[in-house]
């Protein structure tokens, strides 16, 4: 019975990267992480798709180089189940795919050479609801996402439905300002002395409340409402 409890425990994840020598001791890193199982492991956007479908693993993390193409993956898995959560792993520093994956669906951005303790860490705070971008990219992909990715049909006609930015109370704006500015819900707590799980809580009131999917299409909402309010 022990056993099982331990296992039901475990984030179970899958790895899709078309280079074997890399995926391998991805694969082996994160095994080696406590509380961390790998299911399975591919190299293709197809071995993604199948790989979620026989495993149904709570995280797929994915290269965006790969046969078949990373972002097509990434919708390809949202597409299944839209709340599929996907890490991307990936060499590339592109505006571009850093902006096209989190707007297919991706919940993180890890830029390989990452240490396995620091990928572990990424895949449990996105298991909790977190939307992770790698250090370095998370300030520029804040600062112009509002210009580069376009809201879904919900998140648009929250925007144009009412101009007005929900009523937020003084500690849920404070704490949206410290995400929109890239801070991690530990960073926040530590800034702010409070308990990471209260800055929990008070996340899922605020997404509740702007109505958006994640954090980083909260602080996206709440760029544009600041920004109409400085227009008029």
């Amino acid at each position: 019975m022990t056993e099982v409890l331990q296992e039901a425990r475990l984030l179970r994840v899958c790895v899709v990267d078309d280079h074997p020598m890399f995926r391998m001791g991805v694969v082996r890193a994160l095994e080696d992480e406590a509380g961390i199982h790998v299911v399975g492991e591919g190299a293709t956007a197809d071995d993604a798709v199948a790989l979620f479908q026989a495993h149904r693993p709570e995280i797929s993390v994915l290269d965006l180089s790969m046969p078949g193409g990373g972002h097509a993956a990434i919708r390809a898995l949202r597409a299944m189940d839209g709340n599929a959560l996907i890490v991307v792993l990936t060499a590339s520093e592109q505006d571009s795919d850093v902006y096209e994956a989190l707007k297919a669906g991706a919940s993180g951005y890890v830029l390989k050479g990452v240490e396995a303790a620091t990928l572990a860490d990424v895949l449990r705070r996105v298991a909790d609801g977190e939307t992770i971008i790698s250090n370095g990219l998370a300030a520029r992909v804040l600062s112009d996402l509002t210009e580069r990715l376009q809201p879904d049909a919900a998140v648009t006609d929250a925007i144009t439905s009412d101009p007005a930015m929900p009523k937020l109370t003084p500690r849920e704006e404070q704490i949206l300002t410290l995400v929109a500015e890239g801070n991690s819900n530990k960073e926040i707590a530590r800034l702010l002395s409070l308990r990471e799980k209260s800055i929990k809580h008070v996340m899922t009131r605020v997404l509740k409340k702007l109505q958006a999917r994640n954090r980083t299409e909260a602080a996206m909402l709440m760029r544009d409402w600041r920004q109409r309010d400085d227009d008029r």
